[in-house]
């Protein structure tokens, strides 16, 4: 991870101005540069200044607007000072948007999915959360087999599986839990059940550090980027956070509920509570703050499969906070960016779905080799999602037929080369062999014969 440059101190470059001429000083406190981009200063320093303006005097003119337009967040760092952001064009943009999207009604141009099939599409989200949020804390189950256990509710079989497991499991308890407020008591229980059976010390899942452990450092090589606060103030930072979540704080400026839930995710991994698994927990407790405030789709964004394709730049946000005078809009930008992109990634996925049952249905409607009802219509299930699978008993209660029907379909659409068959313990399961839409429609026949 690549450290960011450390800002220049602003007392010291005032005076250093001042003391040479006193009126530049003034200037650049009414000069109010552009500012859109919020830029740290290990980003601003590769930049042009306005004219007239040196590097300095530019990152100088810029802190005097932040400073004078900061929110205090009624939440500290280790040293007693508190936290704070500044409420930017771009962060109100951010927050309009995902209210408007993440809290309303998901519409496709066509309505082929209903209810009950729209929502089988985008719980496979709450999946791919649990997946890769285990991951970026080093499970390294792929998402097939991950999928396979959690669809199939078999025991998970490696610590890796185990990770995941727990994930999804916590996220199935968020969602019973949004009727009551956030407290101490569940937050250490969300961590108990992240945590079971994945820790070196089995006792520290559910268990915050006290004064009898090390606590742990975050290193850069040989360098400490960041101490978490001593393990005896964690009972009540944790209290403070709660109140904070459950918005039990004295008056003040408002905070956008989807700015809480982010501020609420860096301030887990900023305490460091437990010996292990604060980044699992971070994100849990950003979608508990997200569900409970209604921003109800939520519960099918997958954010850390974002976080997984750059990590350095979480951490790094986390860093640029810490160095600019405890300033959250830093992170908050990036959390923002990360959760519109996951919407927008949800978005592509159901207009691909709208497409994709299309095209199923004129591939089932072509199709020379004859299907009865039965079969094109859980080919059509199983075309839409490659991880689905059937079983006998599943075909014969929603078809409501004979047993030796159920299995005859089934076997008769594994001999044209549509299914597979697979035994899971005692009894078959079938599942879309690869490609199936394709298989369907005949482009394989077509791509073989003309190669």
């Amino acid at each position: 991870m690549k450290l960011p440059m450390s800002a220049p101190n602003i007392e010291a470059a005032m005076q250093k101005i001042y003391s040479v001429q006193p009126n530049r000083l003034f200037e650049l406190m009414s000069a109010h540069p552009d500012d859109s981009r919020y830029m740290h200063w290990d980003e601003l320093r590769y930049k042009t200044p306005p004219e007239a303006m040196t590097l300095e005097e530019w990152w100088l003119s810029l802190k005097f607007a932040r400073r004078s337009q900061y929110r205090a967040v009624d939440l500290s760092d280790k040293n007693g000072q508190a936290f704070q952001f500044t409420m930017t064009d771009r962060l109100l943009k951010q927050s309009e948007q995902i209210t408007r999207r993440a809290s309303g009604q998901i519409r496709t141009p066509d309505d082929v999915f209903g209810t009950t099939g729209r929502n089988q599409y985008i719980v496979r989200s709450l999946v791919e959360e649990a997946i890769t949020s285990s991951q970026l804390e080093g499970a390294s189950t792929s998402r097939r087999v991950a999928i396979e256990m959690l669809d199939s509710k078999r025991d998970p079989r490696n610590k890796s599986e185990l990770m995941i497991y727990n994930n999804y499991q916590a996220m199935e308890r968020i969602r019973t839990s949004l009727a009551e407020p956030l407290t101490t008591e569940f937050v250490i229980e969300l961590h108990r059940i992240l945590t079971d059976g994945t820790l070196e010390d089995p006792s520290d899942a559910g268990r915050l550090e006290t004064l009898d452990h090390q606590r742990v450092a975050v290193w850069d090589n040989e360098i400490c980027v960041h101490e978490p606060p001593s393990a005896d103030q964690l009972p009540q930072r944790l209290q403070a956070l709660c109140d904070f979540a459950n918005g039990d704080t004295p008056e003040g400026a408002y905070i956008p509920p989807v700015v809480r839930a982010v501020i609420v995710d860096f301030m887990v991994g900023y305490d460091h509570y437990f010996a292990d698994g604060n980044g699992r927990t971070a994100r849990a407790l950003f979608y508990w703050c997200m569900l409970k405030q209604e921003y109800w789709l939520s519960e099918y964004v997958a954010i850390s499969k974002i976080f997984k394709k750059a990590p350095s730049r979480y951490s790094t946000a986390y860093l640029l906070t810490e160095d600019d005078e405890r300033d959250l809009t830093y992170f908050i930008h990036y959390q923002l960016d990360v959760f519109i992109r996951a919407l927008d990634e949800l978005d592509d996925h159901l207009q691909a779905k709208v497409q994709e049952a299309a095209d199923i249905r004129s591939a089932l409607a072509s199709k020379t080799v004859e299907f009865n009802f039965r079969q094109a219509e859980i080919l059509e299930k199983l075309a839409r999602d490659e991880n689905e699978r059937v079983s006998v008993r599943q075909y014969r209660d929603r078809f409501r037929v004979s047993h030796e029907t159920a299995r005859a379909d089934l076997n008769d659409l594994t001999k044209h080369g549509y299914l597979t068959k697979q035994k899971v313990g005692r009894s078959y399961l079938w599942r879309p062999t690869p490609q199936l839409i394709n298989k369907l429609s005949g482009k394989i026949g077509r791509a073989r014969t003309s190669s």
